[in-house]
Order: C-alpha cells, then sequence, then structure tokens
C-alpha cells in the first residue's frame, strides 16, 4: 500500500462536502475519486476537493484499483448495498452512521468483511475527537468517582416538510437513527449495554419519530436519561455525574470543544479544540488501521456498532418505529 491512503467518496451530500474539506488536512489521506448519480455534480465536486477522478456511478468508483478505501455518504437506508458493493470488490470501507438499519445487516456487512480480511468502521466522529479522548481519560482515572447518571439530549427544530429527508420514513427519517444514535452511543462508550430500556416517542403521520424519549437501567442501579427531537432546539449538552464530581459536555455534545469538570464546588473548564470540521479524526484512525493492517478499529470496534445498532432496535420495537 502506498504511503498516502487514497480514497474515494460514494455519495456527494452536505457531509461529504465537510468530510473532503478534512480529507485534504490529512498528510496520510489523498481523494482519489468520488462518484454521484449527477456527473456534474462528481466533476464540481472532484474540481472542488482536488479529487483525480469523478464517476457517475457507484460501480465505477468501487472498481477503481486505485482506490484502497471508500467512504460511504449516501442516506442511511443505502448504506447496506454500497458498503457490500465496496467489500464485494475488495474495498474497505468507512460507512457514515448508522452502519445499517438494523442489527441483521450490520450483522452481514460484518461477516462480509471478516471473510474478505478487510476493514470495516462505522462512521461516529464523536468517538474520536479530542474532547471524547480527553473525557474518557477523566473517567478512568476516577477523578470524578463512579458514574452514578448520565444524562445527555439532541435536538434541533427541523424545517416541518414532511416530504424532507428528515420526516421520510424511505430515507430512514425520524429523530432516533440520525441524532438519537449519539446520546445512546454516549451512554454505552460510558456504561456499557444496559440491562433494561424504557422508550417512548412522539410520532409523525409520516410514520417516524419526531421525538424520542429513552431509560437506560444498569444492575449497579446506574441510570441514563437519553432524549432527541427535531421538534424543538434544545441545549444539546450531556452530563456525567460521579460519586465524586461531574463533567459537563458542552453544545453540541456530539462534537464537542469544552468540557467542564465540577467537584466539591470547584469548576475547572477545558478547551479541547478540534481541526477542520471535526472528521479529520476519524479519517486518521481509518488511515492508521489501513497503513498498520487492522482490519478493524480499536476505538470504534465492529463489535461496537453491532451492540449501538443492536440497542437502537430494542428502542426501535418499543416506539413502534420500522423502515
Amino acid at each position: 500500500m502506498n504511503k498516502k491512503i487514497n480514497w474515494g467518496i460514494l455519495g456527494l451530500g452536505k457531509i461529504a462536502n465537510k468530510f473532503a474539506n478534512d480529507l485534504l488536512l490529512s498528510n496520510n489521506a489523498n481523494l482519489h475519486a468520488v462518484a454521484s448519480r449527477s456527473f456534474e455534480k462528481a466533476k464540481e465536486f472532484a474540481k472542488t476537493y482536488n479529487a483525480n477522478k469523478s464517476y457517475d456511478n457507484y460501480t465505477e468508483l468501487v472498481e477503481d484499483p486505485e482506490i484502497d478505501i471508500v467512504y460511504i455518504a449516501t442516506p442511511h437506508p443505502f448504506h447496506f448495498d454500497n458498503t457490500m458493493l465496496c467489500l464485494l470488490n475488495n474495498k474497505a470501507v468507512l460507512c457514515e452512521k448508522p452502519m445499517g438499519m438494523d442489527s441483521s445487516q450490520v450483522t452481514l456487512m460484518i461477516k462480509e468483511a471478516q471473510s474478505r480480511n478487510l476493514f470495516l468502521m462505522e462512521g461516529l466522529w464523536t468517538r474520536f475527537i479530542p474532547a471524547t479522548e480527553k473525557l474518557l481519560e477523566i473517567i478512568n482515572s476516577g477523578k470524578i468517582g463512579d458514574i452514578e447518571f448520565v444524562r445527555a439530549d439532541f435536538g434541533f427544530k427541523g424545517d416541518l416538510n414532511l416530504k424532507s429527508r428528515l420526516y421520510d420514513k424511505k430515507l430512514g427519517g425520524g429523530s432516533l437513527l440520525d441524532i438519537g444514535i449519539y446520546p445512546i452511543y454516549l451512554s454505552l462508550l460510558l456504561l456499557g449495554i444496559p440491562d433494561q430500556i424504557k422508550a417512548i416517542a412522539s410520532m409523525t403521520e409520516t410514520e417516524v419519530d419526531s421525538s424520542c424519549s429513552i431509560l437506560f437501567n444498569y444492575s449497579e442501579g446506574v441510570i441514563a436519561n437519553l432524549d432527541s427531537t427535531i421538534e424543538s432546539d434544545t441545549a444539546t449538552e450531556a452530563f456525567i455525574y460521579g460519586s465524586k464530581g461531574a463533567i459537563r459536555i458542552h453544545q453540541r455534545f456530539h462534537h464537542a470543544n469544552k468540557l467542564t469538570i465540577s467537584i466539591n464546588g470547584n469548576q475547572e473548564v477545558l478547551d479541547i479544540p478540534y481541526h477542520g470540521n471535526g472528521y479529520l479524526y476519524e479519517i486518521e484512525e481509518a488511515n492508521n488501521c489501513l497503513l498498520s493492517g487492522n482490519t478493524e478499529s480499536s476505538k470504534h470496534s465492529l463489535k461496537n456498532s453491532l451492540d449501538l445498532i443492536s440497542v437502537i432496535d430494542k428502542v426501535k420495537d418499543q416506539i413502534g418505529l420500522s423502515y
């Protein structure tokens, strides 16, 4: 493999633009090719981000022998087919979250990647940003003691257009998959899989959730209170309360650049900036794994992705959400 990792991007929407911008910040990466259903869009995207090639279909991109890894940036319901297309053409994959629509899809993706000895990772950028690394360092040091309670929310006011992606069931709409995944992920990262899950939601006429409230109960008496909504602008912060103190992850917690530690009435504010749009860190994790010959990340493993979607499946069952 070359010193620089050759990337391809499949799907050229808003998030792909942010990702491509951060690829330019990496010393280990080269944007080799991009693909869209629109050739004009692909050509313009390639020109903007200095990609070597542009394609008007996904098959040509994944068959390009110079590509080492493909970033999947299409809407949620297409992640499975797009990822499998890459894997079947022996391409490593970084798939935007959620990796699949349900645990059965993610299981098949993992099996295919493992059978071919290919790298596969879910693009859950929260795990890799500096603030999360610092958060884990603080918690593992015992500074705030044992975790007793977690509170996290993520909310914004959507445009209320029931024909938009956010409300479109066929495109994986609703708050749970789009933003509820972040509070859930934070709880799993800190506490693991809960012993009991309780969830309620407000459903739209398009049969997706506009708001979802979740309680995770753990055998040690620890509780996680998690919320997501596309009906209101919320604080979008997270709080971790321990036996000795607490940590506040400032807005927006899923790509925060500030933490506040509170112990015995004393506060310590930590500014922890990230570079670019925040995607650089998952890019470098994927680069390093490929350069080291690793087929998955130790920070966000394939088991972590399967655990995450399995918990989300249980929440979907409770609120009557199906795709």
